[in-house]
């Protein structure tokens, strides 16, 4: 029998629906409606409509190209695919506002429609960069080698903030149900490693960082380990700031608006799978336990991307001791090709305590793989 006080909820990449099913699902309109009830038939009750793709948006933006521009002509899918010609599904978006769909639907139905934004990328693999950061090649994140990222936009510079901040702005304009901040994606991914092998974040090296750093505690941050802890600290305060604007406008705007978040754990990686980020703070430079004090968070959950004894649970136990009861921690499984492996998603959380679980890539359950999970669990809910 389910537990009906948990909490199901899944993302959205309506990109992704469109690139694996579209022959079943249609466009526009009729696309969002499909997948918005598959969601419900499923028990997902609260749905993250992901507003971002790299750096383009998927809702009706001023600040940042649509989908509907497609990718460069050097893109992530042409290497990996070389031959293989990508979909024409871009163009839909031209005169498609998809998060629009999504809340209008979405509350027709009884689901919640959070916001997803992947706020700590202005590109996806690669070929989805910004016009902003093709603007401002100047404020991307830098090694301590001088050697800058191709696309990460550095929160140091008052220019990112205030761009980052009017996309807050712009999102808030919509009937949203939340706002989950996804930080743990972070841009072009040829960029990897992007942490030292001790796990600390290999980038904070831009101008503001450095000559503020030295401004202030008379000592340049070239002449201590990249791991001292007052310049990690330091490398963190641009991303605080952002969260604490970002909050102060979120709760402007409905106090009740639960704001939640993405983040690492120390069996995270990003590209390849073998290089570890040690945590939020050191490895991404996001100092998340302060931000659960201050309430600047309602909620966080730990991305499933693991190293080599990673699991759900450590990383669930790794945010507990971060955030404390400061703010709800969410469990994160996959998708399942399975009653079993459902079953056991809700036993987990229930094991740990928590009181939502995400299940990511919410696309599988039309996959090949899944439908007889799909209908299985269609019938359970119905019982229920």
């Amino acid at each position: 029998m389910m537990d009906l006080n948990m909490i199901l909820s899944a993302p959205v990449t309506h990109s992704d629906w469109m690139w694996n099913h579209r022959q079943r699902i249609g466009h526009g309109k009729r696309s969002v409606k499909y997948i918005l009830d598959r969601c419900k038939a499923v028990g997902w009750r609260r749905i993250y409509w992901r507003c971002l793709d790299g750096g383009q948006a998927c809702y009706a933006s001023e600040l940042v190209d649509s989908t509907a521009t497609g990718f460069d002509a050097d893109n992530y899918h042409a290497w990996a695919s070389p031959g293989v010609a990508l979909p024409d599904i871009f163009k839909g978006y031209r005169n498609f506002d998809s998060l629009k769909e999504a809340v209008e639907y979405g509350h027709k139905i009884g689901l919640e429609i959070h916001a997803w934004l992947s706020i700590n990328e202005d590109d996806h693999a690669w070929g989805l960069i910004s016009r902003f950061c093709r603007a401002h090649p100047e404020c991307r994140w830098v090694k301590r080698s001088g050697a800058p990222y191709n696309s990460q936009l550095s929160f140091a510079f008052d220019a990112v903030q205030t761009y980052k901040l009017g996309i807050v702005k712009e999102i808030l304009r919509y009937d949203v149900d939340g706002i989950f901040f996804d930080w743990m994606r972070t841009g072009d991914v040829r960029n990897g490693p992007q942490a030292t092998s001790d796990g600390t974040a290999n980038f904070g090296y831009e101008r503001p960082l450095v000559e503020g750093f030295k401004a202030k505690y008379k000592t340049d941050p070239f002449t201590i380990p990249n791991d001292d802890e007052q310049w990690v600290q330091f490398r963190c305060e641009p991303q605080t700031q952002f969260m604490q604007a970002a909050h102060q406008l979120i709760k402007r705007k409905d106090a009740a608006l639960p704001i939640a978040m993405m983040g690492h754990h120390p069996w995270s990686h990003r590209g390849d799978g073998t290089a570890r980020i040690n945590g939020n703070r050191h490895g991404l430079l996001l100092d998340v336990a302060r931000w659960a004090k201050d309430g600047l968070i309602d909620e966080i959950v730990a991305a499933g991307y693991f190293t080599k004894g990673g699991t759900p649970e450590k990383a669930y136990a790794y945010l507990k001791k971060e955030v404390g009861n400061h703010c709800r921690i969410w469990h994160y499984a996959w998708v399942p090709a399975s009653m079993q492996e459902f079953d056991a998603s809700l036993k987990t959380a229930a094991k740990l305590g928590a009181g939502q679980i995400l299940y990511w890539e919410s696309d599988y359950i039309d996959s090949p793989g899944r439908a007889e999970f799909g209908k299985a669990i269609v019938k359970r809910i119905v019982r229920a």
